[in-house]
């Protein structure tokens, strides 16, 4: 039977959206059978897409097969805040160098780091290993409640590791989820002011026999179909279901709060030489999401501070010393999801003072070759690279 939701739609969207829910909870069945449908053909099951979720010799699982939660937790945490396609050859390389709970216990946090770089969002590593050490001695848990105790670890992931491993018929809300939920029912509220009415759609729409297989599908339709800017409701299996497609405007769901403006800031940053040729970096303190990542010494412009005499300041503020700030090695932007920065890099010869950390965890002297054994943030790589080239031209320009 097909619902024509249009047919609400003169009685505007929110008596409509009502409406479209109390029809909703009569089709759950049927809705369950014509997503798992269109799964079957087009949903990413391939090992090249998601290897955490095959089997050991490459099969999909049945669904009285369990899967390894290790490799499905590391695979959770590190799409919290990345794209599939980003995170793919991370979490490749994380299980061949820490392929085991034990193994990443046993890892020091350098380590641990150094496999991250690149993913942002640097605290997720941190917990990860802090929970592994939590973990290592006994089994991984097997409760929705137990996964919860962990540090980095929300109802979401939890969810996500049961179902996906265990085939346990618990619901998930990411991003693709809540995106298609928003559209089914044209919901008019933010999902983050609704949490518990989109909690209560995903439970009730959940398929209790084949809960992997259906949480899966439903983040495939988010991730494929209804995409954020221009789903592809003539592809949908269940475009006859949706508010949002009868209303003629589900790109405008989820509703979203007004955007505020992205703070704007300059950072001075000071690539301090000694005669030694060797280069000052400092290990950032473990909060925020850099925490515990190395990097080249600086901070924030101030109004009207030219940026020769903020990378001084901050040398001397922060590690004691007094330096002598010379050329410009680098200019580059860096945008966060909450603010933009222009980081300005100089070269400076060290004059005095013995570094300290005083606003870091520790400082060390590096030689330049020696930088890639240490987790930088993402933008450090171009100032490496800038770095490296500029000592190369130095001494190729005095070999001539």
């Amino acid at each position: 039977m097909l619902i024509h939701f249009g047919d609400f739609m003169a009685q505007g969207l929110e008596g409509s959206s009502q409406q479209c829910r109390e029809l909703l909870d009569k089709r759950w069945p049927e809705m369950r059978q014509q997503l798992l449908a269109w799964w079957q053909v087009h949903g990413r099951k391939h090992v090249a897409i998601k290897p955490w979720m095959l089997t050991s010799d490459g099969r999909w699982p049945e669904p009285h097969e369990a899967l390894s939660p290790y490799g499905i937790w590391i695979a959770e945490v590190m799409l919290q805040q990345t794209q599939l396609k980003v995170m793919r050859p991370y979490w490749q390389q994380w299980m061949v160098v820490l392929p085991t709970v034990q193994h990443l216990a046993a890892a020091e946090e350098r380590q641990v780091l150094l496999l991250w770089q690149g993913l942002g969002y640097y605290s997720r590593a941190r917990r990860l290993h802090q929970a592994a050490r939590q973990l290592a001695a006994s089994p991984l848990p097997s409760s929705l409640e137990a996964w919860q105790a962990f540090p980095g670890i929300g109802r979401t992931t939890a969810g996500s590791i049961l179902s996906s491993a265990l085939n346990r018929p618990v619901p998930i809300l990411d991003g693709n989820v809540r995106r298609v939920l928003a559209r089914l029912h044209a919901c008019l509220e933010p999902p983050h002011r609704a949490q518990a009415s989109f909690w209560q759609w995903s439970e009730a729409l959940l398929d209790p026999l084949r809960p992997r297989d259906f949480n899966q599908a439903l983040m495939d339709l988010g991730a494929l179909v209804c995409t954020p800017r221009t789903p592809s409701c003539q592809l949908c299996p269940w475009q006859s279901s949706c508010a949002a497609y009868a209303a003629g405007e589900p790109s405008h769901f989820p509703v979203k709060d007004a955007s505020k403006p992205i703070p704007f800031q300059v950072i001075g940053v000071g690539v301090v030489l000694n005669e030694a040729g060797e280069v000052l970096i400092d290990q950032r303190l473990n909060e925020g999401l850099l925490g515990g990542l190395w990097e080249f010494p600086g901070g924030k412009q101030e109004p009207g501070e030219a940026i020769e005499a903020t990378i001084a300041r901050e040398l001397r503020e922060e590690l004691a010393i007094e330096v002598q700030v010379g050329e410009q090695l680098i200019a580059l932007d860096h945008a966060y999801s909450h603010k933009k920065l222009r980081f300005v890099v100089y070269l400076c010869r060290w004059i005095s003072g013995e570094p300290k950390p005083l606003a870091s965890q520790q400082v060390c002297w590096v030689k330049p070759e020696d930088l890639s054994d240490y987790p930088f943030p993402a933008a450090n790589a171009r100032m490496i690279a800038a770095l490296i080239d500029h000592l190369r031209a130095d001494t190729l320009g005095q070999r001539s």
